[in-house]
């Protein structure tokens, strides 16, 4: 199903963390990885863009979508997921995943952004009037006007690290 427009800024947002983590698995693919740029780059990104992203998630996509009683444990399945983003978000701030936790929250990422694409969208996009969808379109740009619209290109010693 092609994606409705008022979800398209959140699928960019998505297409960026999915890039991060494509290159943060093929670096682990590669051998032992310095966590130390990796785990900068994560908090960047989610300064830049995660963090607002979540927020507007919570507080405009996630509350309609649990309106409805076949989405509603898929939501409270992805804010659950946020709180296990966060912290990790939060320890890699506080520079404390080692190479196994950064796979890990790649793994994490991946899973929790392919399950708001193909499940909560999907959903949302068969149950939700063109009306509705409108609506939630606005909130959302309004909600995502703070986060970097730039997809993050990685930091020089995060390359020299992937050679």
């Amino acid at each position: 199903m092609l994606r409705d427009k008022s979800l398209i800024p959140l699928s960019r947002q998505h297409q960026h963390a999915l890039a991060l983590c494509v290159r943060l698995d093929r670096a682990i693919q590669n051998g032992p990885i310095d966590p130390e740029p990796w785990q900068a780059e994560i908090v960047q990104i989610f300064e830049q863009e995660i963090a607002v992203h979540f927020s507007a998630e919570e507080e405009e996509l996630f509350p309609p979508a649990a309106k409805f009683p076949e989405l509603r444990p898929l939501v409270q399945e992805l804010v659950a997921e946020h709180a296990l983003l966060r912290d990790l978000f939060n320890r890699a701030r506080s520079r404390s995943l080692d190479q196994q936790a950064l796979a890990s929250f790649a793994t994490a990422l991946v899973q929790h952004i392919r399950n708001e694409e193909r499940q909560l969208f999907e959903g949302m996009q068969k149950l939700m009037s063109a009306e509705e969808l409108e609506t939630l379109g606005a909130a959302l740009d309004t909600a995502l006007k703070d986060a970097t619209q730039a997809c993050i290109l990685p930091s020089d010693a995060t390359r020299q690290r992937q050679k």
